[in-house]
């Protein structure tokens, strides 16, 4: 597991527990007493540290690499998965990935970011970081769902749009505009959880729903805070200061009411449980379809509209 700073008195512990574990008994060491001590204290220093991550420290478990990704959570809580390709004008996207499934009985629209889980993929995947063609796939998906009265699902995880040339030539800034407003005006419920990183517009694109939910220890910004760091401080240095300016974590966003609930992680973060994780956000999930339904298209509209209006209002 990759080590973050502030883990490595945890990830020290967790090596003698395998170390100790791969043992033979003797009479001179009780190896099962043993292990029962260092499992309490390593459980007790997890509680003990994040219990009080700082904003930076959430950033880094944002982002760690073995949070599970879009695919892992389609894997986990659908059945039925049927992938849908390409914008209808000019290629796939595999940064942004979508399509049809059933979720708990109930037929839906699945969309969101895949980073990828090794070199290979990621490249792949382009980290996560979609081009103008993944958020007109997003558009095509919403406009299905609208036409079928089928619930959206989204599910986020990118540092942002991808900021490429190529990107900026075919029109990256309106394919996300279109896209926010494709979500203003979808006909049926949506639900968005942010599952890592939420970046700027690449993350709004597809969570401006009905219901938005974060992970425990997941962040959401209008920029990364390198990026902010870099702007306000000319250094990059900065990012941590970025990072409690910025406000980005689940707790900070409840308490400015731009998000409607949290959703909690395992001790020691979402890569330490990848089951329970996933379903938590499926029941999570489940109760906000269950309290959007049945719903009218032409209220669940204005209600949705309303809600992003009211924003940032006194």
């Amino acid at each position: 597991m990759p080590a973050m700073e502030f883990e490595k008195p945890i990830l020290e512990l967790e090596g003698k527990i395998t170390e100790l574990r791969n043992m033979t008994s003797t009479r001179d060491f009780n190896i099962a007493e043993e292990l029962a001590r260092l499992e309490s204290k390593s459980s007790k220093l997890l509680v003990s540290i994040y219990s009080k991550l700082s904003p930076a420290q959430k950033v880094q478990v944002a982002r760690h690499p073995e949070r599970p990704h879009f695919t892992d959570y389609v894997r986990g809580m659908l059945t039925d998965f049927t992938p849908l390709a390409g914008d209808r004008l000019f290629a796939d996207d595999d940064a942004l990935l979508g399509g049809l499934a059933r979720f708990r009985g109930r037929s839906v629209v699945i969309m969101g970011h895949e980073k990828g889980n090794d070199t290979e993929t990621r490249i792949k995947h382009n980290f996560g970081m979609a081009r103008p063609e993944g958020y007109r796939k997003a558009q095509r998906l919403m406009e299905m769902a609208s036409q079928f009265q089928i619930p959206v699902i989204s599910l986020v995880d990118t540092a942002g749009a991808y900021p490429g040339v190529d990107a900026e030539a075919r029109g990256q800034s309106e394919a996300i505009a279109q896209s926010i407003d494709s979500c203003l005006r979808l006909r049926t419920p949506m639900i968005s959880v942010i599952i890592g990183e939420g970046g700027s517009g690449g993350a709004i694109a597809i969570a401006t729903a009905d219901r938005v939910y974060m992970l425990e220890h997941a962040i959401y910004s209008v920029i990364s805070p390198e990026g902010c760091a870099s702007i306000l401080w000319r250094s990059a240095q900065h990012a941590d200061e970025a990072a409690v300016a910025l406000k980005l974590t689940a707790q900070d966003l409840l308490n400015l009411k731009l998000i409607d609930g949290i959703i909690e992680e395992p001790l020691g973060g979402a890569h330490r449980g990848k089951d329970m994780t996933i379903e938590m956000v499926a029941n999570q999930i489940e109760k906000g379809l269950h309290d959007l339904t049945p719903w009218d298209s032409d209220r669940l509209i204005k209600k949705r509209q309303q809600k992003y209006l009211a924003m940032g209002r006194t």
